[in-house]
């Protein structure tokens, strides 16, 4: 089977994100296919570099980045709902001052046509 997942909660505050990224990993570990990883409306906050958890919380934003790493799982994020959330890949703040922005490595800015896309190639959906 090949799967999308979509997440619409945020790291922290909430057991959505943590419920879908244990689930990214039962599905890798049972040898099916996982397509990508689409980040919406609060989800996007999973890719937000700036999110920096208590030392003895499990951080969440760091093991989506290694499960990219590990098994190449694109990790899309819906730049419409990232730009109302202050998530940004890179802005101008002034012809003198450029600032990086706070968009977590590995995470992509993508559209909601790239989740349509997902969507086709995929047997299943699933959202948390």
């Amino acid at each position: 089977m090949n799967y999308t997942i979509l997440v619409h909660g945020a790291a922290y505050g909430t057991q959505n994100a943590s419920s879908a990224f244990l689930f990214c990993k039962s599905l890798l570990a049972l040898n099916q296919i996982l397509h990508s990883v689409f980040f919406y409306c609060d989800g996007v906050y999973n890719a937000n570099s700036m999110t920096t958890p208590a030392v003895d919380e499990f951080n969440l934003i760091q093991a989506w980045q290694s499960l990219h790493k590990k098994y190449q799982v694109k990790l899309y994020v819906c730049t419409s709902a990232a730009l109302r959330r202050g998530v940004i890949e890179d802005e101008s703040i002034s012809k003198k001052n450029i600032q990086k922005g706070n968009l977590a490595i590995f995470f992509q800015l993508s559209g909601l046509l790239e989740l349509a896309d997902s969507m086709q190639k995929c047997d299943r959906i699933i959202q948390f």
